[in-house]
C-alpha cells in the first residue's frame, strides 16, 4: 500500500508557491510524522505543531502563531524528559534546474545547457550530514566531489525532497564560493522546476548565504523531535515523515 502524504507536505508545497498560513497568531496541529518524528514548524504569523498529543494539550503549553512554537519550553514539553530535539533551522525552498538529470541524448539549449552531473559518492558514510540525513530521511542518495558532499533525499520531512551539503578539506574555511556553486550543481540533479527543500541553522552564516546566492528561497523555520513521553496519545501516524 502507498502511504498517504502527511498533510504538513501541502502547507509545504503551497509556500513554496507562495500561498502561507493565515497571519492570525493561531497553530495547526497535525498527527505526527512516521518513525517516531515530530516537529514544529513557524511560518509568519502562524505555526504547525504534528505531534501525537491533542490540540488541547499543544495550545495549553503556549503555543502559538508568534514564536510561541518554537521555545525552549513547548520543545521540551513535546519532546519528553529523555526525548530527542535537533536544532531550529531556518526553512528554504528552491526550484531544480534538471540540467544534470535529463537524458544524455537530450540536446543542450541556450535556456539548459549541458551540465556534467555530480557524481555519486559512495565513501562518505562518515561525513555528520550524511548521517544525519540517513537518521531523518528516507531514499538518500549521496552525490559529490573534491568540494565536498551533496546529499539529496527523496523522502524527507513529511514526504518532501530535501537537499543539504557539507564541504570538506580547505574548501571549509577558504570562502571561494565553493558551497554556492556546489549548491547549484545540487540543483541540476533536481528535475527542472521542482521544489526541493533544505533546512540551514541560522548561526551558520556561511551556510546560509551560500543558499540565498544559490537561489533559496526562506519559507519560515522547523525543528524536528524524536519525543519520549512518559505518556504518549495513542494516534497513528498520517503518511510519510
Amino acid at each position: 500500500m502507498v502511504p498517504t502524504s502527511h498533510p504538513l507536505l501541502t502547507l509545504l508545497l503551497a509556500a513554496a508557491d507562495g500561498h502561507y498560513p493565515p497571519v492570525d497568531g493561531g497553530v495547526t496541529v497535525l498527527p505526527p510524522l512516521r518513525r517516531g518524528l515530530e516537529c514544529s514548524v513557524a511560518f509568519t504569523g502562524h505555526a504547525v505543531v504534528a505531534t501525537a498529543l491533542s490540540e488541547e494539550t499543544v495550545l495549553g503549553l503556549g503555543a502559538n502563531g508568534f514564536g510561541g512554537s518554537l521555545t525552549p519550553g513547548l520543545l521540551s514539553h513535546l519532546a519528553g524528559p529523555g526525548g530527542w530535539i535537533d536544532v531550529i533551522d531556518v526553512t528554504l525552498v528552491a526550484r531544480g534546474t534538471g540540467r544534470a538529470s535529463a537524458p544524455p541524448s537530450a540536446p543542450a539549449t541556450a535556456s539548459a545547457p549541458a551540465t556534467p552531473a555530480l557524481p555519486e559518492r559512495h565513501d562518505a558514510e562518515d561525513f555528520p550530514r550524511v548521517r544525519h540525513a540517513r537518521d531523518v530521511r528516507r531514499g538518500v542518495r549521496v552525490y559529490g566531489d573534491e568540494r565536498g558532499v551533496v546529499t539529496l533525499a527523496a523522502d524527507g520531512l513529511a514526504g518532501r525532497r530535501e537537499l543539504s551539503i557539507e564541504l570538506e578539506g580547505s574548501e571549509r574555511t577558504a570562502g571561494r564560493g565553493a558551497g554556492r556553486a556546489l549548491l547549484r550543481d545540487a540543483l541540476d540533479l533536481v528535475p527542472a522546476g521542482e521544489p526541493v527543500f533544505a533546512a540551514v541553522s541560522p548561526g551558520n552564516a556561511r551556510s546560509l548565504r551560500a543558499f540565498l546566492a544559490a537561489g533559496f528561497t526562506p519559507l519560515g523555520s522547523e525543528v524536528l523531535l524524536r519525543p519520549a513521553r512518559d505518556t504518549a496519545a495513542p494516534v497513528a501516524a498520517a503518511g510519510a515523515p
